[in-house]
């Protein structure tokens, strides 16, 4: 498989293989691309939840992208976990020094088993600044309800903090409705010229680890092949639901979602 395209991406590590770095090298590679990173932090978790979190030296994470992307230079980029202001300050400064368009922003807040990976300061600067560099991001439900203070219960709510965080700078946004107690998912995507609704039956199941990170990701590698932004949406909520539909049942948590789901492995092991 020739990888159509590159994709940096710039999130903290997952131990158990299933979110943030790891899911998104997966991701990425799945479908097709060609995945570089820039560890913003190692965590040290599994499915049960996150036991530390270690940072990595805003400095380092900024010379991890400028330095990479002065020899590959990206056809997208997708940032995950963001977790001070000083890491959000050292990631400005390395987008306006390397200069891509397609900036997906996936705001992790939360982990799935609850534990917070984001400081208040560092949302608010979230908020006022990084969002206005890029091209999508896509909030969960929790996540919107931060950083709008909207209190979501439906679509008219999602749509409604969507149009709020376009106010903020935001160019595209794509509210995730999984957290919506709803037989059928409704992610939404909002710009100044459209609201698109898509809809699918929802998957029953607790393994559903990493899905934000794995979203964002595949829409990211969609747009870097060149698919517009409505089918990049479209494609990559297919992938992940799919994903999730295999129900790998790993660990004894909230397990991981099957990124290998696109991938026939021909080969025979003895």
């Amino acid at each position: 498989m020739k990888p159509n395209s590159k994709v940096l991406i710039i999130a903290g590590s997952d131990s158990s293989g299933g979110a943030g770095i790891q899911a998104d090298i997966k991701t990425v590679t799945s479908l097709g691309s060609y995945a570089m990173t820039a560890i913003t932090a190692v965590t040290s978790q599994n499915t049960t939840g996150v036991q530390s979190i270690t940072a990595i030296p805003p400095k380092e994470i900024l010379k991890q992208i400028v330095f990479t992307c002065s020899d590959i230079k990206p056809s997208s980029i997708k940032i995950g976990m963001l977790h001070s202001t000083a890491v959000i300050n050292s990631v400005m400064k390395a987008l306006n020094i390397i200069k891509i368009k397609k900036v997906i922003l996936d705001p992790v807040m939360v982990a799935k088993g609850g534990a917070r990976l984001i400081n208040n300061q560092a949302i608010k600067l979230l908020r006022s600044k990084l969002i206005k560099k890029t091209f999508l991001i896509t909030p969960n439900i929790p996540e919107a309800e931060i950083l709008t203070s909207i209190k979501i219960k439906n679509t008219s709510h999602m749509i409604e903090a969507a149009q709020k965080l376009l106010k903020l700078g935001a160019k595209n946004v794509l509210i995730k409705g999984g957290h919506m107690n709803s037989k059928i998912m409704q992610d939404i995507l909002v710009n100044k010229q459209q609201i698109k609704i898509f809809k699918n039956k929802k998957i029953k199941t607790k393994n559903t680890h990493g899905t934000g990170c794995t979203l964002s990701s595949a829409i990211a590698t969609y747009l870097s092949c060149g698919k517009l932004l409505n089918k990049a949406c479209e494609l990559g909520i297919k992938y992940v639901n799919e994903a999730i539909r295999s129900d790998l049942k790993i660990g004894r948590g909230h397990g991981p979602i099957n990124h290998l789901n696109t991938i026939t492995i021909k080969k025979k092991f003895r």
